[in-house]
């Protein structure tokens, strides 16, 4: 099963952001977008979210039109971590977190969420933060909170059976060093577990070392897909960034200071 991405374009006004993007996102695989900033990356994570529509092109969910899937059923086979997630009102870390609970079936509601919740808080290191503020959190520990809403989205154990999807972009944004680490070890958890998995990163070793596939994209076009190993060369990534960057493959290792 897969999410398949086949010639998107995407425009506003005379502004073409993204133009003839195709992708295919397998479950159990990590897919790294990476790419320049306003290359096109965000814009192209809203499109297969299925927040904005492209003007051109299709997304296929396991072979099924994304606009022939119901919100509701959009809900139980992927979540989606944003890059800008402001909260304006005065939620506490658990309301927060609930707010990705699908309701199934109002027999299991309280166990199940009550369940899950204390897995995901125990997963994202916040066990100690539901009962607080989210706003009086500081960025990084807002940005865990929210992983852990978008994990929580998919762990209804109704849900299970069904293909599921993971839609991050830049969810390492704010976070330490340690903590940058520990959610893509995460990540790659749940690709083991069968997730799917689509990530949006600046950071080039860490995709070099835990990706399955990447997608280089530069003025709204994937320039460059394929493994790792075979994107990572100094001549392409140096194209792409306009700066001279070092790729050591032996030790996936890539220098750029």
């Amino acid at each position: 099963m897969s999410i398949e991405v086949q010639n998107i374009s995407y425009k506003i006004n005379n502004n073409q952001i993204l133009k003839n993007v195709s992708l295919t996102i397998d479950q159990g695989k990590i897919c790294s977008i990476l790419g320049p900033n306003g290359s096109g990356k965000s814009t192209l994570i809203k499109i297969i979210s299925g927040d904005i529509k492209p003007q051109k092109g299709f997304i296929f969910f396991n072979d099924k039109k994304l606009n022939d899937i119901s919100i509701e059923d959009r809900a139980k086979i992927r979540s989606v971590m944003s890059q800008s997630q402001q909260i304006f009102f005065d939620f506490s870390v658990r309301e927060i977190i609930e707010m990705g609970w699908i309701e199934e079936n109002r027999m299991y509601i309280k166990s199940n969420l009550n369940e899950s919740l204390q897995r995901v808080a125990n997963e994202c290191e916040i066990s100690n933060l539901v009962d607080r503020k989210f706003n009086s959190l500081s960025g990084g520990e807002q940005r865990r909170v929210h992983f852990a809403r978008t994990l929580i989205q998919l762990y209804n154990k109704i849900e299970l059976n069904n293909k599921r999807f993971l839609i991050l972009d830049e969810p390492t944004a704010n976070l330490d060093l340690l903590h940058e680490l520990k959610l893509i070890r995460k990540l790659k958890e749940k690709a083991n577990e069968g997730f799917g998995v689509l990530i949006v990163l600046h950071d080039l070793n860490i995709a070099y070392n835990f990706s399955d596939k990447i997608a280089l994209i530069n003025n709204g076009e994937i320039k460059y897909k394929g493994l790792p190993d075979d994107i990572f060369s100094e001549e392409i990534l140096t194209s792409i960034y306009k700066t001279t960057i070092k790729v050591d493959k032996k030790n996936k290792r890539i220098n750029y200071y």
